[in-house]
């Protein structure tokens, strides 16, 4: 997954991990499956991931073994729970105004199963896990994009042109980037991020989707493996393993284990990458 992420800001401004995402959302057809090891045979003979291919019917690969546990996740996303983050914001945040937990409960009906795989101390641990990359992200929500504008990450897609004059730099609570991600969160909530990049950054609730495409499109598959997993799909190549980046993924992690203390549960095995 490490090779999946792309390259972030300088240290002192907002960073993002993000998902190279045609080899996620792209399905081929396989008569027979032989899907690639991260990705699992639908039940109607596709090759992808998330809850279509890895759902229900799922015939080989990561496929999700659990079924929805029917948890709140407005009742454990309280407004204590997420007014304790977004206080802790400099009162001067663009942020601090534009992200509201209503905008993000608002954005979950396009993400059902969010926060519902699994067992109730499995629901909380990703909750737990999606608010702690978000936390660490835009430093408890304080800032809409990325900071340093000065690249604006288009790549080379014949699929997800670039948009004259447009800039596809970190945006949203998990600071989507790059054209490739825009198409494809855009294909997946029927917008045209493409041409409306601004759009991540100008409405909450878009902000949240954008954000929360891309958890299920790149950290879901792995939560199952630990925190530490999580870590590696957001920014592994960056982090992971990184002498200096130390810092950064042990900051992810006590956002973790502070959120998971809060919601009851233990954080689990594997924190780290």
């Amino acid at each position: 997954m490490e090779s999946l992420a792309m390259g972030k800001k300088l240290p002192t401004s907002v960073l993002v991990g993000l998902l190279v995402a045609s080899a996620i959302t792209q399905t081929v057809l396989a008569q027979n499956c032989g899907c690639a090891p991260n990705l699992c045979c639908s039940q109607h003979g596709y090759c992808g991931q998330g809850n279509d291919y890895c759902g229900t019917g799922c015939k080989e690969g990561p496929c999700f073994s659990k079924s929805p546990t029917g948890a709140s996740v407005a009742s454990i996303v309280s407004p204590q729970f997420f007014n304790g983050i977004i206080n802790q914001a400099r009162a001067d945040c663009a942020g601090k105004k534009f992200y509201t937990r209503q905008a993000f409960l608002t954005a979950l009906d396009s993400f059902p199963d969010f926060g519902k795989l699994g067992s109730d101390v499995e629901s909380k641990r990703e909750i737990a896990a999606f608010f702690a990359h978000a936390t660490h992200e835009t430093e408890f929500f304080c800032y809409k994009e990325e900071q340093d504008k000065s690249n604006s990450y288009c790549e080379a897609n014949p699929k997800f042109p670039c948009a004259p004059g447009k800039s596809y730099h970190g945006r949203g609570p998990l600071q989507l980037t790059g054209n490739t991600n825009y198409g494809n969160a855009g294909n997946a909530l029927k917008l045209d991020l493409l041409k409306n990049p601004e759009m991540v950054a100008n409405d909450p609730v878009v902000s949240f989707k954008g954000s929360l495409w891309y958890w299920m499109a790149a950290v879901r598959p792995v939560i199952g493996q630990g925190f530490g997993a999580t870590i590696k799909a957001i920014n592994g190549r960056l982090e992971c393993g990184v002498p200096a980046a130390q810092d950064k993924v042990q900051r992810r992690i006590r956002f973790y284990t502070d959120y998971c203390k809060q919601l009851g549960v233990d954080p689990g095995p594997k924190l780290s990458c």
